[in-house]
C-alpha cells in the first residue's frame, strides 16, 4: 500500500486513530507492518503490501 494513503485510514472496530509501523518498504510502498489503534489497541498487519483489517 502506498504510505499517502495510510493517514486516511481508521479503526473498522471504533472508528480510532491507527498508528502506522513499518516493517518493510520498497519506495513509497508499505510491504509489511502494522496499523495499531489508539483507543481499542486492537492491531492490523499490512501483509504484502495490503492491510488486513478484518
Amino acid at each position: 500500500m502506498k504510505k499517502k494513503y495510510a493517514s486516511i485510514l481508521c479503526c473498522p472496530y471504533c472508528h480510532g486513530e491507527l498508528k502506522l509501523e513499518i516493517k518493510k518498504e520498497e519506495g513509497d510502498e508499505i510491504l509489511e507492518g502494522r496499523f495499531l489503534c489508539d483507543k481499542c489497541k486492537k492491531e492490523y498487519e499490512i501483509r504484502d503490501g495490503i492491510p488486513v483489517m478484518l
